[in-house]
């Protein structure tokens, strides 16, 4: 779908790349001729994630330990990064989520699922961020977000991501105006479901669940990690430096389905239902 040196010359990182989605854009950038760094909390995680990818493409996939809660630590690993050069992509990946009743939520739950998702989308927005406009480079960040706060529902049971997700899409499309000029343009994706390495065991605990999840998507399916990492190829890419501050909305047409009082009628009518329905000829 791609010409093969699609992203040839971009320095990328993405944090959280060891696992999951973030380890599926890594791979696709890094088949695209990109030089991609990875970071997350778990040395060993990203040294295998790199190991397993090292012959993936034609670009080159470097790991970095970091946790991106804290200011610091993230300083260290831009300023280790920019010393070999600067990067011009940024995809801010890295998440924590589970699903509670919010009432029996600790405040260290909390804590770590907005320390991770939207304090962790800060700090490393703004140490690339500052250096990018200091340099007067033109760079582009893509953040991961979730349907329910691309929608502005919010979710229930899983409400420090919900408050934590809607804060990064604030930062997006402030960002998006605020240095637009300034040649740097920010985007993020919200996926629907996908099947990842541990998120379902944490969102859909239960076989049920998996197919009351499936059973609220048009398409009849989930999405896959290519792609997601497909169109994060895109939106990252030169091709496609007009649109910023958007959400690109990922999920089979599952949110249009809630929205819709009465999208669900295609599970819930007969033929025989319909047929009564029909008009009368006069």
């Amino acid at each position: 779908m791609f010409q093969e040196d699609l992203l040839k010359d971009k320095r990328i990182l993405v944090t959280g790349g060891g696992t999951g989605l973030g380890r599926a854009m890594a791979e696709r950038f890094a088949q695209l001729g990109a030089m991609v760094y990875i970071c997350g909390r778990r040395a060993d995680v990203l040294e295998r994630t790199c190991h397993e990818l090292a012959d993936s493409g034609r670009g080159e996939i470097r790991s970095i330990v970091c946790d991106v809660r804290e200011r610091d630590a993230v300083e260290q690993m831009i300023e280790n990064v920019w010393k070999s050069g600067p990067l011009n992509v940024l995809v801010n990946n890295a998440a924590g989520n589970f699903i509670a009743r919010t009432e029996e939520l600790s405040a260290r739950a909390w804590d770590a699922v907005l320390g991770i998702v939207l304090n962790g989308t800060i700090n490393v927005t703004m140490a690339c961020g500052r250096r990018w406009l200091a340099a007067g480079q033109p760079a582009t960040a893509l953040n991961v977000s979730t349907t329910y706060a691309a929608s502005g529902s919010g979710s229930a049971f899983v409400v420090p991501s919900a408050v934590a997700k809607a804060g990064v899409l604030a930062l997006t499309k402030s960002l998006a105006v605020e240095w637009g000029s300034r040649g740097i343009r920010l985007n993020a994706i919200a996926p629907g479901p996908i099947p990842t390495e541990g998120a379902f065991s944490r969102l859909l605990p239960r076989k049920d669940l998996e197919r009351q999840a499936l059973a609220r998507i048009p398409l009849q399916r989930f999405g896959t990690t290519e792609e997601f990492a497909n169109l994060a190829a895109f939106l990252v890419s030169d091709c496609c430096t007009y649109l910023n501050g958007e959400t690109i909305v990922m999920d089979g047409g599952e949110w249009l389905r809630g929205a819709s009082e009465f999208g669900n009628l295609d599970q819930v009518m007969t033929d025989t239902d319909w047929q009564n329905l029909r008009p009368k000829k006069k």
